[in-house]
């Protein structure tokens, strides 16, 4: 087969135009760091590489969920903290008003103190985090108490009449989840109607009691009871919580385990050995310069040098 200057010619620039391609795909991965900039480059390590960004995505997502979680529980452990710290005081209130000593006005008296308590404790009851009411179950745009309402429900003004129960509402008892990994939720919300209920059933007995001028000290002491059994109730739903907090802790650590795993396979599948490209890079140099100067001679310079 006769070769030709052209085919000389159109081989060499073939050749240069495939070198060129090689560093520049080299300069690609020394700019951006990384083995594939486009999927034409390598579709198996892109593929994976979209599966291992995916990854990485949801769990910061599941991350940013239980940054959610914490916010509910500890605002929701520090009203219950408030709460507790009302019925001490509350229980403080009973015995002084249950000593025999004292007249009715003097029980008027500790009763003005009594009944702010009650509003302290309706108010701790629509605590919210951010928009959304705490003790409210589902209905977290709703707070629990409302003017003379509870979970939208007439609080009976009289101790003869019932006190609304747990069959007298639905979605105020329903569980707020969150969820932190796949397939795995945890309940941020604490059902505070039957609780909260309670606790202001009582302070409204408690409160016609004490107006009753008939009534004697003992029937006012009777009240310390069921102040022990609230303490006991908010005290119960709190170990609740800090048993929810802890599951939270070993969550937030299982996240911090999955997104350093996942990190470290995304950078396995995509980031470049720099010292091995630069390496290549330096050789790929120095094969273009040869063939640059190998072309230089097979190629003639001009129809003078090739008449000769």
């Amino acid at each position: 087969m006769r070769v030709t200057q052209s085919m000389l010619s159109n081989n060499m620039l073939r050749n240069l135009s495939t070198s060129y391609n090689k560093m520049g795909k080299l300069q690609d991965q020394l700019a951006t760091q990384k083995k594939v900039n486009r999927p034409s480059d390598d579709p198996v390590v892109a593929m994976k590489g979209m599966a291992y960004r995916m990854q990485v995505d949801k769990v910061e997502q599941y991350q940013r969920n239980l940054g959610e979680v914490h916010n509910w529980l500890d605002t929701t452990d520090d009203a219950l903290d408030h709460v507790g710290e009302a019925m001490k005081r509350l229980q403080e209130l009973v015995t002084d008003a249950a000593n025999d000593t004292k007249t009715y006005d003097d029980r008027q008296k500790v009763l003005k103190e009594i009944e702010q308590l009650r509003e302290q404790v309706r108010d701790l009851a629509n605590t919210k985090s951010g928009e959304n009411y705490l003790f409210s179950g589902t209905k977290t745009g709703e707070p629990l108490f409302n003017a003379e309402k509870i979970a939208g429900l007439d609080i009976p003004q009289n101790a003869s009449e019932p006190y609304p129960t747990f069959t007298d509402y639905s979605s105020y008892e329903q569980s707020v989840t969150i969820e932190v990994f796949d397939g795995v939720e945890l309940q941020v919300n604490t059902n505070g109607f039957e609780l909260f209920s309670k606790i202001d059933d009582m302070f409204r007995q408690l409160t016609e009691t004490i107006n009753d001028e008939g009534k004697s000290g003992s029937d006012i002491g009777s009240f310390l009871g069921n102040v022990d059994t609230v303490q006991n109730l908010v005290l119960k739903e709190r170990a609740n919580i800090g048993a929810r907090q802890n599951r939270a802790e070993m969550m937030d650590n299982r996240l911090y385990s999955q997104e350093v795993i996942s990190k470290k396979q995304m950078s396995e599948n995509e980031d470049i050995d720099i010292e091995k490209v630069i390496t290549e890079m330096i050789t790929q140099e120095s094969v273009h310069r040869a063939a640059l100067s190998v072309g230089a001679r097979i190629i003639q310079p001009s129809l003078v040098e090739f008449l000769r």
